[in-house]
């Protein structure tokens, strides 16, 4: 029987797959350990999601690291995730580079700690000339966040005579958004049994395919990610057409 991974369809992959990272601290939980240890631990969920990414050839994967709500947090909780966050960056820096990952982040950066944000910085132009793989971190985000930074500039633009509110449309929208330098996702997986969008991307995931899973993150590895690309190539994406409008299509293309 073969492998999870030699199932996969490469010419069928999607482009952009974007993770709702969750269930760290029920890991931690039932295992009798804080909470901070399954953040820990997550980190090596991360770097095998990265590296199955990287092997199959995902263009891009976005994973949710820390909303802005997760600034409400017990206060060690969040300066243990600050230092997990610098820490990592400086020891996966070797597997990034090693994969010829791009690391990219969306997000209110600039609220991170300034020795989170100067790191970050630093591991972005680090791996800024990679061309494999790139991975956008959503650091301080949520889609409520964005929604509103977008709306701002949208008005700043008017403000300055730049736009008539009559051209604004679902293009310029886009274009304001923080991901507007990516496509849409179009799988988003959720790990630890949880079926919510928890404020992630929630513009951008419009036709996009879900795959939910009972893991928790710490958990997940290679086979986890690739049965969720297994499943989103077993699906029919219609974006509002019929079946038979879509086989057409598709018999159009294979001419």
């Amino acid at each position: 029987m073969k492998e999870i991974k030699d199932q996969i369809d490469r010419k069928r992959l999607p482009v952009h797959v974007a993770v709702i990272m969750d269930g760290n601290g029920r890991w931690a939980k039932k295992r009798g350990f804080i909470r901070t240890l399954g953040h820990e631990k997550g980190v090596d969920a991360v770097r095998n999601t990265v590296e199955a990414a990287a092997e199959i050839g995902i263009g891009y994967l976005t994973l949710y690291a820390f909303s802005t709500e997760n600034w409400n947090r017990p206060k060690y909780e969040i300066d243990a995730l600050m230092r997990i966050l610098v820490n990592s960056l400086n020891k996966e820096m070797k597997t990034l580079m090693k994969n010829n990952v791009k690391l990219m982040a969306i997000g209110d950066l600039k609220s991170l700690p300034a020795k989170s944000y100067r790191e970050l910085m630093k591991s972005i132009d680090e791996t800024a000339g990679n061309t494999g793989l790139t991975l956008i971190l959503a650091l301080s985000y949520s889609s409520r966040w964005e929604l509103v930074e977008t709306a701002r500039a949208i008005a700043r633009k008017v403000e300055a005579g730049e736009l008539t509110s009559g051209q604004i449309d679902i293009s310029t929208f886009t274009s304001c958004l923080s991901t507007s330098a990516f496509p849409d996702p179009e799988l988003l997986i959720r790990t630890s049994g949880e079926y919510r969008i928890s404020n992630f991307l929630l513009w951008q995931i419009a036709y996009s395919e879900f795959y939910f899973t009972n893991t928790l993150w710490p958990d997940f590895g290679k086979d986890d990610f690739f049965k969720a690309i297994l499943d989103f190539q077993g699906r029919e994406r219609r974006f509002g057409l019929t079946s038979e409008q879509i086989n057409e299509f598709e018999g159009k293309l294979r001419k």
